[in-house]
């Protein structure tokens, strides 16, 4: 009885080998592409930023010269806080707009897909295209905003919405809020469609008005949901680009220019990678402080087993 015992367990002991082989195997490709793709050149531009790095040239070691200099940068400086204002101004707004949006789309109604279709439709327009779209709708000339604006009587002639920094910011902001807030309303969506409809009925028998339900049942219930659209809309915002170097090319007088825009100017532009390389570190450093900031606050309060 032993012996065929014995026998028995050999088999599920290859099994069990072979099934603890089979979950490595399947993200071995998934795990090579982060490797290729993320670790290695985070590794390198670390590398990088440690040298004074000429586009032309030998590197030169400098340590963390780079770093300390970025202290004293004021240029910098500048472009970090006009980067965290447009972040918190546009994710406030991109909410205020997509919250609405998913519950109005979230029950079903008479063309209800059309609804999202249509409000989804700007997500799969290229950021660079639809800031180039918005820079020719803002022309003074041929543009359609300001000839609408002169038509509804708000101006007396067709202004120049990207010649001054409060306007072209305004802009800009509505150009983003357009171009993102669909696929914010998608994320959220899919948070409300997860309530269980029976939780909501019992709360309206009880007597719970709309606002009690929202703020006591709703955004409870949609914390990871919105965790994930938080993360998503603040890390876009921080690493914003393309609307500024095509709609504005960081003017007017250089009040526009991002955090990017900046990293971008110090390494193809006045060719200093080795510090391009530190501001992007510094950067990346920043983003995966404040993900972790923003998991912790959103799980603050949050029943734990």
């Amino acid at each position: 009885m032993t012996g065929s015992g014995s026998n028995t367990l050999l088999p599920r002991r290859k099994r069990r080998r072979k099934s603890n082989w089979r979950g490595p195997l399947y993200i071995a490709p998934a795990m090579a592409l982060v490797i290729v793709f993320f670790v290695m050149p985070v590794l390198f531009t670390g590398w990088m930023s440690l040298h004074n790095w000429p586009l032309m040239g030998a590197a030169r070691w400098i340590g963390f010269n780079n770093y300390f200099r970025m202290f004293n940068d004021s240029r910098f400086m500048t472009a970090l806080n006009f980067t965290a204002c447009y972040t918190v101004i546009v994710t406030v707004a991109i909410f205020a707009v997509a919250f609405p949006l998913a519950i109005f789309v979230e029950k079903e109604r008479q063309f209800v897909s059309a609804y999202r279709t249509i409000i989804f439709l700007p997500v799969v327009v290229g950021l660079a295209t639809a800031s180039l779209l918005w820079v020719w709708l803002a022309n003074v000339d041929s543009g359609f905003i300001g000839p609408a604006l002169k038509a509804l009587g708000l101006v007396e002639k067709s202004p120049n919405l990207l010649a001054t920094f409060d306007t072209a910011f305004l802009t800009i902001v509505v150009m983003v809020v357009w171009k993102i807030a669909g696929f914010t309303m998608i994320i959220l969506l899919t948070g409300l469609q997860a309530i269980p409809s029976e939780l909501t009925e019992a709360a309206r028998i009880d007597g719970a008005g709309r606002w009690q339900r929202f703020r006591h049942l709703t955004l409870p219930l949609m914390r990871k949901t919105i965790a994930l659209a938080l993360i998503v809309s603040v890390t876009g915002s921080i690493l914003a680009f393309d609307q500024f170097y095509i709609m504005t090319s960081g003017g007017p007088q250089n009040k526009m220019i991002s955090v990017v825009y900046y990293i971008f100017n110090q390494s193809f532009v006045s060719f200093n990678l080795g510090y391009g390389a530190a501001l992007s570190i510094a950067l990346l450093s920043i983003l995966v402080a404040i993900s972790i900031v923003q998991l912790w606050l959103l799980r603050v309060g949050e029943e734990r087993p």
